[in-house]
């Protein structure tokens, strides 16, 4: 079972921040990173160094895998599943079949649920096998 942790550890900070910022130049709505997931095995790794994000944006919250490399003068970012499947490995996985391996940390849904309650009488929030 994975440990998500809502806290970016110092040294992970400017790896999270370059894939948050690669991740969000191809999205419509802005995403935040609410959680990452092992943190302890992305302190071990040195370049390149897979980092499993939790992302939340307007009302989805994914986890997605990336692999950040440090290249000297800046950092080269691609989602481990484009790696892998370069590779060969048998590990790649299309996005199609990914399934919810966890619900969003709390807090990820603070914001929304804020905007919300302001608007509305009442709100319900559903929850189904991991995706919200």
């Amino acid at each position: 079972m994975p440990t998500v942790s809502e806290v970016i550890p110092a040294a992970l900070r400017p790896d999270v921040d370059a894939a948050l910022a690669w991740f969000n130049r191809d999205q419509a709505i802005p995403f935040e990173v609410t959680g990452i997931l092992d943190p302890d095995d992305a302190l071990e790794d040195d370049s390149p160094r897979e980092l499993r994000l939790v992302l939340c944006g307007g009302d989805r919250c994914e986890q997605r895998s990336f692999r950040v490399s440090d290249m000297g003068s800046g950092r080269e970012i691609g989602f481990v599943e484009d790696a892998a499947a370069v590779d060969g490995s048998d590990s790649a996985r299309s996005t199609e079949n990914l399934q919810a391996e966890l619900d969003p940390p709390p807090g990820p849904r603070r914001g929304w649920l804020d905007r919300t309650l302001e608007r509305h009488d009442f709100t319900v929030v559903l929850f189904y096998r991991g995706f919200w």
